[in-house]
Formats: structure tokens, C-alpha cells, sequence
């Protein structure tokens, strides 16, 4: 999405911290307009500090469609229309598979996967309205790669990764292109207090899924990933001449994210001659 003729209007979820807060100040920093959002508007102050005049902060829940589409209404009625939407308000859950519940399970959908489509569909319509607009989708290494101890959370990124893919050859043809940002580990709260704990109660997951959701919360804060040079490389991405339809973010992603597809190239590799020979006999 290069414009580079004019700023640009940033409509972001999930400003008050974390990646999203560091995206917040790229976009300033650069001269764009942001309109940030959070389910608690007091956190978006130091924000309203730092941007004056050029950023709107404003309270946006993505579990209730009501607080949307005021959010929307207002950046629309502010901005004159919203030219990047950032969908990265979320949150992790740690628990093995077998031991998550339906309900918990289903509130981290109803964030991730609901609440992002819920955000796309009220900022979508002005943008097919201009014929012109980008969709960022925040993803993560998850949503490539299953780890144990994380699996409602990788779930409801490889969702994200599906409904965007998808999403982009129907929105494309209107002028609007999407990016799909997978972030590896970056120095943020993501494992701390922005993560749910839930299951714990199955002896044999302990050596699995329990000991790496602990490695995970107690490496919180110390990853080697840095916020504000990744918000540099996703500006950037974004308002490149041809913006990427995938973005991984880290080196530790892209390792894990190359080791899981020569992975899989591997085993399709070797179940080829089979699993393609699975047609009708051609009739004589």
C-alpha cells in the first residue's frame, strides 16, 4: 500500500502495550494519523500525551459489537476514512489440549478469531466504499507451528491465518490488500499477565505441556525479540510498493516456521506415490 503522497489513517487494536503500543508510536513517529483503540481507554494515555493532534484514542472491545461500531463511526467521522485497520488485540492461553474446557476455549475464539472478524467486517464496507485500504491481521509463529501446551492458541491463529488468506483474493480485486503478521518472541507481557492459565490437572502432560507453558511465562519479559524494531519492519511491509501477504516476524520464527514446512515437504515427500494415486481408475 504505497502512498507515500499523502498520510495515512492507522486504525489499531490493542494500543496500550506490547507490539501494539510499539506499532502505535512507529506510526506517529513517521507522520501518519493513528486511531488507537483498547478495552481500557485510561491506558491509551500516555499515547494521547505523545500524538496530540494526530492520534484519537478511543475504547474498543472486540467482544462486543456495540463498542465497535461507535469506535468505527468515530475514526470514520475524525479521519475522514481509515486507510490501515491493525486487528492485534488478543490474548494467549496456556493448557494442553485435553485439559482446556469448552468454555475457556471458546472466550479465547470469541477474542482471537471472532472479535477480528467482528473488527474486519465494520471497517471493511468504507474501505470497499474508496476502493482502497490495507488489512493487517496479527497473527503469530503459532499460527504455523503447534507447540505443546499451547494448542486453543495455536488454533485460533492457524484460523487467522486461513480466514486471511482467503479474505485477500476476495478483497483484492476492490484495492485492498491484507498482511499477515506472525511474530515470533518479542520482549513484551504476552506470557505474562496478557496470558490464561487453565487445565494443570493432567499427571501425564506434566513433562509437555506443563513444563513449557512455565518455560514460556517465566521467559516473559526477557525474550530477545525487540517491540519497536519489529513495528519499524511492519510499517514498512505494509506501506511497501507490493506489501506481503505473509510477514514473519523474528529469528526465532523464521526458524521454526522454515523447520515446520521442510517438515512437511518432507512427508509429503515421502508419501507421494500413494497419496496421489487416489482418483478414479480412468474408464476405459
Amino acid at each position: 500500500m504505497s502512498e507515500n503522497d499523502r498520510n495515512l489513517v492507522w486504525f489499531v487494536t490493542g494500543c496500550s502495550r506490547g507490539l501494539g503500543l510499539a506499532l502505535s508510536r512507529e506510526i506517529l513517529s513517521r507522520g501518519d494519523r493513528l486511531v488507537a483503540t483498547a478495552r481500557k481507554p485510561a491506558e491509551l494515555e500516555p499515547l494521547r500525551a505523545e500524538g496530540g493532534e494526530q492520534v484519537l484514542c478511543l475504547g474498543l472491545d472486540v467482544t462486543d459489537p456495540g463498542s465497535i461500531g461507535k469506535a468505527v463511526d468515530a475514526a470514520e467521522e475524525w479521519s475522514g476514512g481509515i486507510d490501515v485497520l491493525v486487528n492485534n488485540a488478543g490474548h494467549g492461553m496456556h493448557g494442553a489440549v485435553e485439559e482446556v474446557s469448552d468454555a475457556d476455549g471458546r472466550r479465547l475464539f470469541d477474542v482471537n478469531v471472532f472479535g477480528l472478524l467482528a473488527v474486519m467486517r465494520a471497517v471493511l464496507p468504507g474501505m470497499r466504499g474508496r476502493r482502497r485500504g490495507h488489512v493487517v491481521n496479527m497473527s503469530s509463529v503459532s499460527g504455523h507451528v503447534g507447540g505443546a501446551g499451547t494448542g486453543l492458541y495455536s488454533a485460533t491463529k492457524f484460523a487467522v491465518e486461513g480466514l486471511s488468506e482467503a479474505m485477500s483474493h476476495e478483497v483484492g480485486t476492490l484495492g485492498i490488500g491484507v498482511t499477515i503478521v506472525a511474530p515470533g518472541p518479542f520482549r513484551t507481557d504476552f506470557n505474562g499477565s496478557s496470558v490464561a492459565v487453565v487445565g494443570g490437572t493432567i499427571g501425564d502432560y506434566e513433562e509437555s505441556s506443563t513444563q513449557r507453558a512455565a518455560k514460556l511465562r517465566a521467559g516473559s519479559g526477557r525474550q530477545a525479540g525487540d517491540p519497536a524494531k519489529a513495528a519499524s519492519v511492519l510499517y514498512d511491509a505494509v506501506t511497501a510498493p507490493s506489501p506481503p501477504l505473509h510477514l514473519v516476524l523474528g529469528q526465532q520464527a523464521y526458524q521454526r516456521v522454515q523447520e515446520k514446512y521442510q517438515s512437511l515437504q518432507q512427508d509429503m515427500d515421502a508419501w507421494r506415490g500413494p497419496a496421489t494415486q487416489t482418483d478414479f481408475d480412468a474408464q476405459g
